[in-house]
């Protein structure tokens, strides 16, 4: 990075921290899977004269918990331990939620209760999963709509206990935090770590906020990280696994499965399994936020690019809600990545003959052979269904996105091995529109154009 851009974002910290009034704020930039930018401004207790926070200090990261525990959840699925179709009961027996399934537990689309019926679970100990199951029940009827539940981590959990033979934090450590070296990602602070504190809001005062082991409640927020620690983490969510986790399974966790839907303004945010869903502007985004007495934290990556932030504070409140896309944004604008170059693909000559203009009935589109040996098929303006098609077989390709996802597309061929047309899940595309020299379902007005 260079030195004008690392200023100019180090000066945006600043002023965040100032204007904000955060005892400390702490930020990393990521790209091409490293820490390329780090930058801290405040006491990790509030004092003065404290310690100066850095991109080894430990903060609490709250929900973003959430989303190691929802990655063993889907190595265990990748095993055959489990479906995400399967019933809680089947993995964890005798609840009051034995109904829901897996994927409704990680996508937040079980209907279960957000938080315990206890005490304010964040600010008092934790308690065995026997006194929390008690508690356990429904809010709405599962699949029916978002409703974040915390309580909903608790159970995947136990499940992932049950599974491992050990707790969900141990298996955390073991397939997850040591095989990525994130050695300073804890489940109990370790110095120097951060002070959570809130911050009066008519006063320039700091309140302690309490800290204790949230029990059975744990994989809903429990552990504590660092810049550095937490900047791989963004690496793993843009891509890099380390081969931990299948590049499949990270993209079925990235896809949004439940709309976060706020009455009275537009949608942009949804769930996945186990993440974050971010539509701004017209980029995605993915990863989670996180929130504790006393602390609040952020990971975010542009599915695109694969850049990614981390943002920690050790207060109750006040993290400006855009700081983290603004400072991709900034990074952006200052050093825009450059495009992959273009190179020269091996030519089928049977993949050539399909290329070219497409018509669905009037409707134009256009077939393109790309150098990863797909084909991508899109309308001619640009709006419609657009999908792109991996290779099965002679003449059988199989849609991997949009409106054609698993779909299949035969190309049938004349007995000369000439193109007839395409058939694409029942669709006929003709080389002229309505050709009716072409098999199309229902026939060609005879009379023709007219």
């Amino acid at each position: 990075m260079q030195d004008t851009t690392a200023a100019h974002l180090s000066h945006r910290i600043d002023v965040a921290q100032s204007e904000a009034r955060l005892p400390s704020l702490a930020a990393g930039l990521v790209r091409g899977g490293r820490l390329v930018w780090s930058h801290a401004r405040g006491t990790i207790d509030g004092r003065v004269t404290g310690h100066e926070a850095d991109e080894h200090t430990q903060y609490r990261i709250g929900s973003i918990t959430k989303t190691l525990v929802a990655v063993v959840v889907m190595r265990l699925r990748d095993e055959g331990a489990l479906d995400l179709t399967d019933p809680f009961e089947q993995h964890v027996p005798g609840t009051a939620i034995g109904h829901v399934t897996v994927a409704q537990l990680l996508s937040h689309g079980a209907g279960l209760q957000a938080e315990t019926d206890g005490p304010w679970w964040e600010r008092t100990a934790g308690e065995y999963w026997r006194t929390l199951v008690d508690q356990l029940g429904l809010r709405h009827p599962p699949g029916r709509r978002f409703h974040y539940s915390n309580v909903g981590y608790a159970a995947l959990g136990e499940l992932i206990a049950r599974h491992r033979g050990h707790p969900w934090a141990t298996a955390v450590s073991a397939e997850l935090l040591n095989p990525l070296e994130m050695q300073r990602t804890t489940a109990r602070p370790v110095a120097p770590h951060a002070h959570g504190l809130a911050v009066h809001p008519f006063a320039d005062v700091v309140l302690a906020e309490p800290e204790h082991d949230a029990g059975a409640m744990a994989p809903a927020g429990q552990l504590w990280s660092t810049v550095r620690d937490l900047a791989r983490w963004a690496a793993f969510l843009a891509g890099d696994t380390g081969g931990l986790l299948d590049p499949d399974t990270l993209a079925e966790m990235r896809s949004p499965l439940v709309v976060d839907d706020t009455p009275g303004s537009p949608w942009t945010a949804a769930h996945g399994l186990g993440v974050q869903v971010w539509n701004i502007e017209g980029r995605r985004f993915v990863g989670h936020g996180g929130s504790m007495p006393g602390f609040l934290a952020s990971v975010r990556v542009d599915v695109e690019t694969g850049d990614g932030v981390v943002l920690f504070t050790n207060s109750t409140s006040g993290l400006p809600r855009s700081l983290g896309t603004d400072l991709l944004s900034e990074l952006t604008q200052a050093e825009p990545l450059p495009p992959e170059p273009w190179h020269v693909a091996e030519g089928d000559a049977e993949v050539l003959d399909l290329v070219g203009p497409w018509y669905w009935g009037p409707a134009g589109f256009e077939l393109r052979a790309a150098g990863d040996g797909r084909l991508h098929l899109r309308p001619v303006d640009g709006a419609g269904r657009a999908s792109r098609f991996d290779a099965c077989g002679p003449d059988r390709w199989v849609g991997l996105d949009g409106y054609f996802a698993g779909e299949p597309l035969h190309v049938i061929r004349r007995r000369d091995r000439s193109v007839s047309h395409l058939d694409l899940a029942s669709f006929r595309f003709t080389r002229t529109p309505y050709d009716p020299d072409a098999d199309v379902p229902g026939g060609v007005d005879e009379a023709g154009w007219r």
